[in-house]
């Protein structure tokens, strides 16, 4: 299984990006996908998960209202809008899937805002 991630960039605040992550390989289910992020000298928080139909989701509180995570099931892929970019958002976000078989990650994308 493989997750390919892209969308990062650098961005100035209160700007806009969304980022998508597709899964490929010997998948036969996956349950929830979401994001995780690492900024330099913190460590990995959980940014937002969603259930295997998209019914339910959940995000960290610093992003709510802010960052939305949506999936296409149908393509394995998972997205994460973030509007309302802060200084605080820059990390390397990560996607991750939950598969019948264990949690498989993403490389990881670089999200730089700063002006």
């Amino acid at each position: 299984v493989q997750l390919q991630a892209s969308g990062g960039g650098l961005v100035q605040p209160g700007g806009s990006l969304r980022l998508s992550c597709a899964a490929s390989g010997s998948i036969f289910s996956i349950n929830v996908m979401g994001w995780y992020r690492q900024a330099p000298g913190k460590q990995r928080e959980l940014v937002g998960s969603i259930s295997n139909n998209g019914d339910t989701t959940a995000y960290a509180d610093s992003v709510k209202g802010r960052f939305t995570i949506s999936r296409n099931s149908a393509k394995n892929t998972v997205y994460l809008q973030m509007n309302s970019l802060k200084t605080g958002d820059t990390a390397v976000y990560y996607c991750y899937i939950v598969g019948p078989t264990g949690i498989y990650w993403g490389q990881g994308t670089q999200v730089t805002v700063s002006s």
